[in-house]
């Protein structure tokens, strides 16, 4: 999940200690459909749907259970097995049948955990201290768990959509991405995806909401290799071919470089709409840059923030190195993985030679090393699908504004942007920066969150589908 960091923030504070489970209190959810939604992601974060484990199915079994139990018809609900994981999906007919149907999107698979690095069972839930803790609590079983108690709930009212609308949950967004690529083949009739792991709001950490954002837009994930080969030899004849001295001059080149800086109709909305709600130089920096994409002053101060690195330009940054082969010898090879989030707009190849010419070496060959990432266009911010959302955020926040956001990192809505179906990151959990631990240690999902987050995905919901 790739999580709106809106605002300027401190540095992440620590997590409490462990204490006693503790599961009544004031953030419990209080309505049927809340306490429908965490009954789901505690399961759902029991289960380790982590890539090679072939839980993804076993998941899926749950939840396709649960969806026939609350009223879809058996016929209705699919898992489609792609090796060892898969995609779910639910379909809701609606009232008419040759429209265009929404797709809500989620994902069951999450990244690793090592049980002795957390300090609980990361697939054992715990409800705690007013939070949900677990692999997945927050990307993305929790908001997928809302998503699906919203429907439940609205079946339940005896409400019937004007359009169909179908539930995706895929099983390998964190990873190979190929159940997004074929579900999203499956469903190329689709007029709108609503992606429940992106966007979202953000509270203060006196736990005051102060903006929300709608995801429209993402970087392409790329990686690339960055190879050098030599003949070799004994260690006590260097001469001036050293394979790993020829790599590492090139990758202080590339520490050293910054890529253009960059704007689209999707980010100049978001530093304008940020620029008010952030203090200090850094808000002066996001309404220069908003007026002119060529001050670099702006743009220097905007990439010095962690928050903001990724939205100002194509970044490219060396994660891997492995060379030689025994200490007592030249090496024959030596290679890099350099990873890159590239600005909507930019092809994967342009990139590919400019890290040849920033390089400037001849001999160190660069290739891209294919993912499962694609590249994708923005999503013109739909008003009908604006307006919506930020009537769900009124009535939850009132006053919280509703910015136009881009995601640094990836998610499986590339694949409907890549053709032409429009996709907005519209995830209900409103957390403190402190609290987005996505992918790390301690994973948690506030319960304060639940009950509001169903409300606001059927808000949502009724709004685009009556």
């Amino acid at each position: 999940m790739q999580y709106s960091k809106l605002l300027a923030i401190a540095a992440a504070l620590a997590l409490p200690g462990a204490a006693h489970a503790q599961q009544t209190g004031p953030d419990m959810p209080r309505t049927k459909a809340g306490q429908e939604a965490l009954d789901i992601l505690k399961h759902a974060v029991s289960v380790p749907t982590v890539k090679g484990r072939g839980n993804v199915p076993k998941l899926a079994a749950y939840l396709k259970q649960r969806l026939i139990d609350g009223g879809f018809a058996a016929d209705d609900v699919h898992f489609e097995p792609i090796g060892e994981t898969g995609y779910l999906t639910a379909r809701w007919p609606g009232r008419d049948r040759s429209a265009k149907p929404i797709v809500i999107l989620g994902h069951m698979d999450v990244v690793e955990a090592k049980p002795s690095d957390w300090e609980r069972d990361p697939f054992k839930p715990i409800v705690e201290n007013g939070y949900i803790y677990g692999r997945g609590s927050l990307d993305d079983k929790g908001d997928s768990a809302v998503a699906i108690a919203a429907l439940l709930e609205l079946k339940r009212q005896g409400w019937t959509p004007a359009r169909d609308i179908v539930l995706l949950l895929t099983g390998d967004e964190e990873t190979d991405m190929k159940t997004t690529a074929a579900a999203a083949e499956k469903l190329s009739n689709a007029g709108l995806v609503l992606n429940a792991d992106s966007g979202g709001g953000l509270l203060g950490e006196d736990g005051k909401p102060i903006a929300y954002g709608i995801q429209a837009g993402e970087k392409t994930y790329a990686d690339f290799t960055l190879t050098v080969t030599d003949p070799g030899g004994h260690s006590s004849r260097p001469d001036d071919t050293n394979a790993i001295a020829m790599l590492s001059r090139g990758l202080a080149k590339l520490g050293d470089y910054r890529f253009p800086a960059q704007i689209s109709p999707l980010t100049k909305a978001y530093w304008e709409g940020s620029a008010p709600r952030t203090p200090g130089k850094v808000g002066e920096a996001m309404a220069a840059f908003a007026a002119d994409p060529t001050n670099k002053q702006a743009a220097d101060t905007l990439s010095a923030e962690p928050e903001y690195v990724g939205i100002v330009r194509t970044t490219c940054v060396p994660t891997m190195i492995h060379g030689g082969h025994a200490p007592n010898a030249l090496p024959q090879s030596v290679e890099a993985n350099v990873n890159c989030r590239i600005f909507p707009g930019t092809s994967i190849e342009e990139v590919r030679k400019r890290l040849g010419d920033v390089l400037g070496d001849g001999a160190i060959k660069v290739a891209y090393k294919p993912s499962g990432s694609i590249p994708a266009p923005e999503s013109p911010l739909d008003p009908k699908v604006v307006k919506a959302v930020t009537d769900a955020i009124a009535a939850r926040a009132p006053g919280v504004p509703v910015i136009p956001d881009m995601s640094a990192g990836a998610t499986d809505s590339m694949f409907f942007r890549a053709k032409g179906i429009p996709a907005y990151g519209v995830n209900s959990t409103f957390m403190k920066a402190s609290d987005d631990y996505a992918h790390g240690l301690n994973e948690r999902l506030p319960l304060a969150t639940i009950d509001p987050g169903v409300k606001q995905w059927e808000a949502v919901l009724r709004a685009l589908a009556k």
